[in-house]
This record gives C-alpha cells, structure tokens and sequence, in this order.
C-alpha cells in the first residue's frame, strides 16, 4: 500500500503564530509543509506597501515569512520537509530571490522556485492590484523539477495542498475526483487552527471542573492541522501529537463550511462536490474524508481586483444613563448641522447606535451606549479635520456626560474588492524554476459551465411535539465569514433527529427574520445532508468588501454566532 503524503499547515492569514513553522518542523513527521498568507484584504496592504515604496525589490511580499524561513529552513532541510507557501503575494520572484539569499547565507543547498502569471494589475489600470486565482498544477511542476521552496502569488488556498499532492501522486488535469479530494483537504487545513478547534461554536464542551471560568485547557494553544492524502485522493485530517486543540467532525465540518458557497465548490483545476463529501471518525483526533466527487472545472478564471476607494473616518459618542435616545438624536442632529455649514459634508455618513446600556446599571461603562459615526469621502480633509473639528466643538456643548471613546484622526484611506473573471487560456500560469527554466502551465483541457445542482430531497419532517423557546445554539453550530461583498454562514447539527428539524425549518426566510440586518436582502439557502449542515449566502451584506469596513463586522465573522444567539421554538426532545 502506497503510504499518505503527509501535508502540514503553519499559517492561515499574514500574522498568524510565528513560532508555528517551527512547532510544525519538530512536532512530527511531514513530507510538505504549507503556509497561507493571503487573503483579499492583504492583497490591498501588500499592494499599498508597494506603493509606498515602488523600488524596494522586497515590497509586494509577506515578510513574515522570510524571517519564520531564517530559524526554520535548516530544520527543514535536515527533516526532507518540502515547504510550499503564497507568501510571495504581489512579488513572488522577489521572495524566491531572498529566499536564495537566505539560503545562501545560511549554507543550506534549497533549490527555490517559484509560480508566476497571476498578476494581472496591467490590464485594470484602475486597480491597485489586480491578481488571477491559478490553480495546483504550477506548484505541482515546480515539485517534480526538485524544487524545495515553492513561492506563489495569488493561487486559490487550496492548491497550496493539491499541488504537492498531484505532484507526488502523479495526477493530471483529468484525474478530477482525487483532486477534489485533495482541494477539500487544502480547504479544512488553509485556516491552520481553524480546523483543530480555533473559533469553534462548541467550545465550552472541552471545558472540565479545572476550567470553570477560564479557557478550556485543550484550547489555549491549539496545534496546526495536517492532512494524511492517500492515491485516491481520499485524506485524515490531524495533528501532531501532544499538541493542544482538538480535531473531530465538528472541528472538521465547521471549515468545511466556512466560506464556501453552494455545493459546487469551482476552482481553476477541478470543482469540487461539497455534497458528496464524508466524514468518519478514525481515532483519537483524526477526521477521515472521503466520497468526495469532482467536476471538470469552470472556463473562466476569478480574478481579485483592489483599488483605494478613498478615505475613512469614525467617532464613537459614550451615552451615559438615562434619555439615551434623547442624546443620540441631540448630538447627530448637532453634528449633521455641523457638516452642513461647512459645505463638505461627507460622501457616506452612516450612524449607528448600540444599546450596550443596562438599567441600573452596576457600573459607568455597563450604563452606557454607544453611537458610532462612520463617514467615508473621496477627499481626505473632508472625513478628517472636517469632522474632528464638528466633534470636538460639540464637547462643551451637547448633551450631558459627552464624551467620545477617541477623537477622529485625519482619515484614512480603503479599500474595495470586486471580483472579476477571464478566461483560463488568458493567463500565462509558468513555474519559474531557480535555474532560469520556465515550465508554462496549460489551461485544463476539459471545463464545465457550472449550474446550480438540484437540491436534495429534504429529510422526512420531524414528529410534532412539545418545543421550547431556547437559542438555536444550544443545539446547532455555525461558523460565517466573507466572500467580497457577501457573507456565508455554514449552520450544521450532530444528530440526525436534529438535523430532520433544522432541515425543514431554518428556511431562508427565517434566517432574514432571525438577523433583520439581512432583511431586505438577498439570502441564497443550500443544504448538505451528509454533513447535516445549511449553507446560506447573505449577499451584499458586507458592501464593498471587507477593507470598506461596511458594517459593525467587516468579515460578518461573528454573524454565525449572532444567529446562534437567536431564540425559537426547538422541540424539547432535541434539547
């Protein structure tokens, strides 16, 4: 029997645990070891980094990376570990150049290639940085060509694990079911800890009589995922022994929802069945997945653009005790007529008044709400000295107890992420090998015009009986997070008697009535009966993506959790 390749992660987004790498390297065996860096707010601080200083040939990249690579590239070199990473962001042959440096330096013979093709800022001269999602197939070439380091740019999260594994399998473009194994391993690891019990709805169950009122102990440090890929592309999710967290089925379910939208999951190489995926418990922290089915993948390839989108600013009034509507409408009223007079009000002025207060109240800051004025221009001093100079004027002069929790600074610039899409053929995908070899990567031969799959046949409908009004949370799990402008929120239960009730009665039009934030907008429900889990999409919920800074929760991470909050009538046999 062929044995697994055994894939590591060490970082889920630019500033993650820096001493991972390193754990990773020491805490068992590993064939590769993985790193994301990116996401699409980072790609708009990369690229103002670049803006900032055009002729560094180091800007562009995520720098944490080369200094985790300084302690650790030894390591791995002494442990045949295989390091492949998108770290290099903007400028990955900038990175795969200091990373030869560094090698040089240390006196380790690391062979480093890199992936390029992806940016595509040229062709949208408007953007800031204009990047293609490319696929596995790159990292893949650069492996077979004996490469140590692989540096990518904007590659999907996922590729970072089904690179090396069509690499050392042996796939090709066409082998769709074992890479769609391996993009769903890639998915549940991309997050690092994630998937071994970080951000997870059920956390409190790990807590033990030594715990009560503190973090559970399993919790605290928990370990970064592997994934044991096997031939066919089937995988186990775990971890290394010792290492804190925990890796079960609703570790593993919960990533696997986590921003995904609907059952087909498209990527560049392969779209993945998100509805036929298994999971299996196959000892103490390891998740087996399997069953997984993939498709030919789409014609078109995603392409993130980030352009400024002008400046940002933002005061928070403390409203102390009693009248608290009173006072919010006395000072916006002051404030608007401020702006007003000064003939440069605000492009975008959204107020937003939190009732954080109590009655009677044991304490100031529980007496207290919170209104919170955000306004963006395309003019600087608009949002800036405009607006700190109606604010702090209103000190003396506004309603009793004024104070603000910090003055507004001068303003500051953001983002806006769109999503763009071009044909596969228009990208030049090349792995750069460190010998000046340029290995070019065809478009998939073979690509699919997705369409929505049929949804499944609901389960039967659960038998009537008494019910109680309790939060949903008690008996279903969520995790939520951004897709641009929009927010997905992955709901699942454990029990199949549970899931017949969630099935037929978390509609999408109870989702906008639990969250009336979603009300007039567009809730797209998709269900996933082997994981027991719904899938909604809230679209535009997040405006123009999540550098905007939109809503009070720019990356709608907490939104699985507000709709955990929320109370309805459960059947008392669930709970």
């Amino acid at each position: 029997m062929t044995a697994p390749l055994r894939i590591g992660n060490a970082s889920g987004f630019y500033g993650d645990r820096f001493d991972a790498m390193r754990e990773m390297l020491t805490g068992g065996e590993l064939d590769v070891l993985t790193g994301d860096y990116l996401a699409e707010l980072t790609m708009l601080i990369l690229g103002r980094d670049r803006l900032r200083d055009p002729k560094n040939p180091s800007a562009g990249y995520a720098r944490t990376f080369l200094r985790q690579l300084e302690e650790c590239l030894g390591l791995a070199h002494e442990r045949g570990v295989r390091i492949v990473t998108n770290a290099g962001g903007l400028n990955p042959a900038g990175l795969a150049a200091d990373v030869r440096k560094l090698a040089a330096r240390l006196g380790i013979p690391a062979r480093v290639a890199h992936v390029e093709g992806d940016d595509l800022t040229a062709d949208h001269p408007n953007s800031l940085a204009a990047h293609a999602y490319l696929g596995a197939f790159g990292i893949a070439a650069c492996l077979r060509e004996g490469a140590d380091v692989v540096v990518t740019g904007r590659v999907t999260d996922a590729a970072l694990v089904a690179g090396p594994a069509a690499a050392h399998f042996g796939w090709g473009p066409g082998d769709h079911d074992q890479l769609a194994g391996a993009v769903v391993a890639g998915h549940v690891l991309e997050c690092g800890t994630q998937a071994t019990g970080g951000n997870y709805a059920f956390f409190a169950e790990h807590l033990d009589a030594e715990d009560v009122g503190k973090a559970p102990r399993v919790l605290r440090h928990p370990g970064f995922p592997l994934a044991e890929i096997h031939p066919d592309g089937t995988s186990v999710i775990t971890k290394h022994p010792g290492t804190g967290g925990v890796v079960d089925l609703g570790t593993v379910t919960a990533q696997l929802l986590y921003e995904t939208q609907g059952a087909r999951y498209a990527g560049p190489d392969v779209t993945a069945r998100l509805d036929t995926v298994r999971l299996t418990e196959d000892g103490p922290d390891r998740v087996r997945i399997h069953g997984v089915r993939g498709e030919a993948p789409p014609p078109t390839l995603k392409v993130g653009l980030n352009r400024l989108g002008g400046f940002r600013n933002e005061v928070t009034f403390v409203l102390t005790g009693l009248d608290i509507e009173p006072k919010a409408a006395l000072v916006r009223d002051q404030l608007e007529t401020a702006l007003h007079a000064a003939k440069s009000r605000p492009a975008d002025v959204s107020w937003t008044l939190a009732r954080t207060d109590r009655p009677d109240a044991p304490t100031e800051e529980t007496a207290s709400a919170l209104l919170r004025l955000v306004v963006r221009d395309p003019d600087q001093h608009t949002v800036g000295r405009t607006l700190s100079g109606a604010a702090v004027e209103l000190a003396l002069a506004s309603y009793p107890g004024f104070h603000v929790l910090a003055p507004p600074g001068k303003g500051a610039p953001y983002g806006v992420f769109e999503a763009a899409y071009v044909p596969q053929d228009a990208v030049s995908h090349v792995a750069v090998l460190d010998d000046g070899r340029r290995i070019p990567v065809p478009p998939p031969h073979d690509t699919l015009v997705l369409a929505k799959p049929p949804e499944p046949p609901l389960p039967d409908s659960p038998p009537p009986g008494p019910v109680r009004r309790a939060p949903l949370g008690l008996l279903a799990g969520a995790r939520s997070g951004d897709k641009g402008g929009d927010a997905n929120v992955g709901v699942w239960v454990r029990t199949d008697d549970a899931w017949r009730w969630l099935a037929h009665t978390l509609t999408a039009a109870l989702f906008r009535e639990l969250l009336p934030e979603t009300a007039e907008l567009t809730v797209v429900r998709h269900t996933l009966p082997h994981l027991r889990a719904l899938n909604f999409t809230v679209e535009g919920i997040l405006g123009e993506g999540v550098a905007a800074q939109h809503r009070f929760d720019p990356q709608a991470k907490a939104l699985g959790e507000w709709l955990r909050s929320r109370h309805l009538d459960i059947p008392e046999t669930l709970l």
